[in-house]
């Protein structure tokens, strides 16, 4: 794919996301376990260039420090998506596709897991649904965000 002219206007969408984020939730409780707090912060920021969004997330799973980084982008008109790709502390590496609704509606999903993002109207928070697979049919709740932009 070429871009002589500069990322897809399409990129423009992400702009939603930019800024820095207080992250709080929690996992949802599952096997007899109790659910667990996670709280921290996630930024959003352009690539120099604008083709990719960076997000780092930075947050206390428990007494886990869980940190990752993020590249969004850019849109790819043949799926209407933009490719995620994601690296975390743990040596986990996660491939999943982004797509936004008219509405504003983001929703995220790979193999494993999928998350639906809702951004406010006015654009100061957001919350996030998470789910997880193991068969890639039947998908179970597994952590529920707020975010708050700083």
């Amino acid at each position: 794919m070429s871009y002589e002219t500069g990322p897809p206007k399409e990129n423009d969408r992400l702009n939603a996301l930019t800024g820095r984020w207080r992250s709080h939730g929690r996992t949802v409780a599952a096997d007899g376990e109790p659910p667990i707090e996670i709280s921290g912060t996630d930024d959003y920021t352009w690539l120099a260039g604008g083709f990719f969004l960076v997000h780092r997330v930075d947050v206390l799973m428990g007494g886990d420090r869980v940190e990752a980084v993020e590249m969004i982008g850019p849109y790819d008109p043949e799926t209407d998506a933009y490719p995620a790709r994601s690296f975390d502390n743990a040596g986990n590496f996660t491939t999943m596709r982004a797509s936004v609704t008219d509405d504003g509606g983001w929703t995220f999903a790979g193999e494993n897991e999928r998350a639906t993002l809702t951004i406010e109207p006015d654009g100061q928070s957001m919350t996030a649904r998470w789910e997880r697979t193991s068969d890639g049919r039947e998908w179970t709740p597994w952590m529920n965000m707020t975010f708050t932009r700083t």
